[in-house]
Parts: structure tokens; sequence; C-alpha cells
């Protein structure tokens, strides 16, 4: 066998092993306090915890699985050379689609009754505490570690097709939130092409940190504010 082939064969194993391991990473917290139900389960300083916990471990396991490699965080895109711009950029993407299923989708399919929105309402419970923990789930686990962890490009050697890699970005992250109707697909699918058109368009993870950040952020407040308020 080819050094080509080995060095396929390894990228191709690493990237199977890191996507597996990650996936099983971000459910664990979520499955944990949901089955215990230890200080509250789903709610609270707890959705903290579960943010931290993510972030620790999956970043971990990139950095591991990068450096395996013989890569780093560059190769995926961690560059904040244009932050200003790239955040910019995200902030007007992910502001656009908060108001898009504010104002559009969310009042049209069921507002208040939809699973998601029973969900969110649940976790939060009405307090202070929940909400901002809330909030930096959505920022630190949603926000950062999943863009960190979705971008399937830098876990590809340089030969490996990007659009594959793109398509294969955004299968795994609707996936990963497993939707059930066409409506969760949409909620899901609509933003995650848009982040990953981000990634692909600045080539760095910047734009699209900002995007779902702002996103998971504002859709959060606004939901608070419109039912809690």
């Amino acid at each position: 066998m080819s050094k080509q082939h080995i060095g396929t064969a390894k990228t191709l194993f690493i990237f199977i092993f890191t996507v597996l391991i990650g996936f099983i990473l971000f459910i664990l917290p979520n499955l944990f306090f949901g089955i215990f139900k230890i200080n509250g389960g789903l709610s609270g300083i707890n959705l903290l915890f579960i943010a931290l916990f993510q972030f620790t471990t999956v970043t971990s396991l990139l950095y591991l699985s990068l450096k395996w490699l013989g890569k780093d965080f560059k190769f995926i895109g961690w560059n904040w050379k244009q932050w200003r711009n790239d955040g910019m950029l995200g902030i007007i993407i992910g502001l656009s689609w908060t108001a898009i299923q504010v104002l559009f989708i969310i009042p049209n399919t069921s507002g208040a009754e939809r699973a998601d929105i029973k969900q969110m309402l649940d976790m939060m419970d009405g307090t202070l505490l929940s909400t901002v923990s809330y909030i930096a789930l959505g920022v630190i686990g949603g926000g950062i570690t999943e863009e960190i962890y979705k971008r399937v490009k830098g876990h590809f050697s340089q030969n490996i097709n990007s659009r594959l890699s793109a398509l294969l970005s955004v299968l795994f992250f609707a996936l990963g939130h497993m939707p059930s109707n066409a409506i969760e697909w949409i909620d899901i699918l609509v933003p995650t092409v848009l982040y990953t058109l981000l990634f692909i368009y600045t080539e760095r993870l910047t734009a699209s940190i900002f995007a779902h950040a702002i996103y998971n952020s504002t859709a959060i407040l606004i939901v608070y504010y419109l039912y809690f308020g």
C-alpha cells in the first residue's frame, strides 16, 4: 500500500473516530442530567455545566485528533485575524435568521405549542439563573463548540472534495439535533447551511461562530421575553 493510501486511510479513521466520540461527548451530559435529575436536571446551573463539559471535552478531542494528523486548529479555520469583519457578517446573518424565525416561522407553526419552544421554556423555567445558563449553553456549547466540531473539512486531507466535506458537515449537524418533523428539519437545515456557507466564504470559523452564537442567544432572550416577561 502506498504512503498516500496509508495517509488517506489514517485520516479517514481519525475522522470517523472523532465524529463518533464527539457525538457521544455532546449528548453524554444531557443524558446524565436528564436521567438522574441531579440538582434539578436539565435546568439552572446544570446548563452551564453541560456547556463547559462539551467545550472542554470536544475541543480536547479535536486537539488530539488534529495533532495525530500533524495539524492544529488553524487547519480547521481557527483564525481570528479578520474577526471584526467576520464578526459583523456573522452578527448580520444571526440576527436575520432570528428575525425570520420569530416574526414568521414560529408564530405560524403553533408558537408556544411547538415542542422545541416547550423544551426551551422548561429549561429556562422562568428563572434568571436558568436563562443565563441556557444562554451560556447556546453560546459555548452551540455557537463555539458545535461550530468547531462540525467543520469536518478539517479532518480530511487536502485531497478530499471540499463540497463533500461541506455536505457531510450539514448532514452530521442536522442528524445531531435529531429533527422529527418537516418544521424541525427546516429549523435545523436552514441555519446549518448558512453557517456552512459563511465558513466556506471566509475560510474561517469566526463568522459562523458569531452567527450561531448570536442566533442562539437572541432566540433564547426573545422566547423568555415573550413567555416569561
